[in-house]
């Protein structure tokens, strides 16, 4: 899994912070291969997916979720990616 996000975009410090909460609060999520690619800092490979608004969450070419995101959203995220693992 990719998250596509800007150092300086108060949303993407946002989701951080979410996530390392759901890191905290279940092991489980910690198994999750995160991928994080600061977008001005990695252009090139940024460039290569399809999407406009910051964080972005890509599992493969599929987009899961792209702009301003609640806790409860990263955890669905997180919590279908596991259950497409244990299938």
């Amino acid at each position: 899994m990719k998250l596509f996000y800007l150092k300086n975009c108060p949303y993407c410090r946002q989701a951080l912070a979410w996530i390392q909460e759901l890191y905290q609060q279940d092991a489980k999520y910690q198994r999750i291969p995160l991928e994080m690619i600061e977008e001005s800092e990695q252009s090139e490979l940024a460039d290569t997916y399809d999407y406009y608004y910051v964080p972005c969450f890509f599992e493969g070419t599929k987009k899961l979720h792209e702009g301003a995101i609640t806790k409860e959203a990263i955890q669905k995220i997180f919590d279908d990616y596991l259950r497409e693992e244990n299938k």
